[in-house]
């Protein structure tokens, strides 16, 4: 059985949201984007189990019975992801008590190793300037 085209539309709308969310840097968006991921992958299961009858004995033929396996996968995320909004809404709360605003700022040691990478990069650049203007030497030492 094929699966539904809307509900696959919708899973790429969730996760194209999700991550475009997640990239923000107000931590509230960041919840978002992380909502919206979980219930893409929720809603990807769900696509992903076979499809049937009610998983009960005596209601439907064994055969028909749809797979409960993905139900179970889906209520265990479903309470994951309750779980770990909590918690984030809890550390945005308090980044807001803290600090005014809920934005993540730069890390100070980031900007020094970002600071000292380019420094790098640009005595390597200055490095390949230097070998490219000296000649090429012969095995003996001349120039060739």
């Amino acid at each position: 059985m094929s699966p539904n085209l809307v509900l696959v539309v919708v899973v790429g709308v969730l996760f194209a949201a999700g991550v475009t969310l997640l990239l923000e840097r107000n931590l509230t968006r960041v919840i978002l984007g992380i909502t919206m991921l979980g219930n893409g992958v929720n809603l990807l299961i769900l696509l992903g189990g076979a499809y049937g009858g009610p998983p009960i004995v005596g209601v439907t033929p064994e055969p028909k019975m749809g797979d409960p396996l993905t139900q179970a996968m889906i209520l265990t995320a479903i309470v994951i992801t309750l779980g770990m909004t909590a918690f984030l809404l809890a550390m945005a709360y308090r980044s807001w008590l803290l600090t005014g605003h809920d934005n993540v700022q730069d890390d100070v040691e980031d900007r020094r190793i970002m600071r000292r990478a380019e420094r790098d990069e640009g005595l390597e650049d200055e490095d390949t300037a230097d070998t490219a203007d000296t000649p090429e030497l012969s095995r003996d030492g001349g120039p060739r």
